[in-house]
């Protein structure tokens, strides 16, 4: 996992302006779900084109706290990334055409095809499980995926946000989250970015304007504190 610390010039930064660090004190767990973002062979597996090696680091602490988690009747939501070819054009022009090199745009093609998308080998699932497949780096753009209309459904008004890329995908999704007025809090012990430089500016940018950032245990702290009904 990344071993890093929101600074403290942050910290004084967010004090000053707000009166204190973290956002909530309490998580209510009829109300929390558990976002957990790409963690699939394109990004999970050794070799794979878009790799992130810390992203199996993070793995026994998802695992540990999706168990918690379940016991608490708090949903687990895997969120996988997928894009569509045909006819030699993608669902997705610009990032197939500019972000990915020609040398690995191929590879990443064929591990993003629609029907190759599962939860890494490592993550422990469960029947109650819900899966939302994206085909952005946020899960809650418009049009990127069923994911706003999952929570919805499920009377959600607060995410736990796991996985990778920190910096991209997480990132991405917590940011229209905090927008769509849901309560975000990212996890910095359940996602994995590409360097702890990276994974550190999400962090102090994410709880400077955007949400909570806890570790998973701090998390179920907060939601075992919420007042039973």
């Amino acid at each position: 996992m990344h071993d890093v610390r929101i600074r403290q010039e942050i910290i004084d930064r967010v004090v000053a302006r707000r009166g204190r660090l973290h956002w909530f004190d309490t998580l209510d767990p009829a109300r929390t779900a558990l976002v957990v973002i790409d963690m699939q062979n394109t990004f999970c597996q050794p070799g794979a084109p878009a790799e992130v090696p810390v992203s199996r680091a993070i793995v026994p602490a998802i695992n540990r706290l999706s168990r918690a988690l379940r016991t608490r009747g708090v949903p687990v939501i895997w969120v996988l990334h997928a894009n569509t070819h045909r006819g030699g054009r993608s669902d997705w022009e610009v990032f197939f055409n500019h972000v990915v090199a020609d040398q690995v745009r191929t590879r990443t093609i064929e591990s993003l095809a629609p029907g190759r998308q599962a939860v890494w080998e490592e993550l422990e699932t469960a029947p109650e499980d819900v899966t939302v497949i994206k085909n952005r780096y946020s899960a809650l753009i418009s049009g990127s995926s069923s994911l706003e209309r999952v929570l919805r459904n499920l009377g959600i008004d607060t995410l736990l946000i796991a996985g990778t890329k920190t910096n991209v995908c997480c990132e991405a999704t917590a940011r229209d989250a905090m927008m769509l007025d849901f309560k975000v809090v990212m996890l910095t012990d359940c996602c994995a970015a590409l360097s702890d430089d990276e994974h550190r500016a999400t962090l102090e940018t994410i709880i400077q304007q955007f949400g909570d950032v806890l570790s998973g245990d701090e998390a179920l702290a907060c939601l075992d504190a919420h007042p039973r009904a």
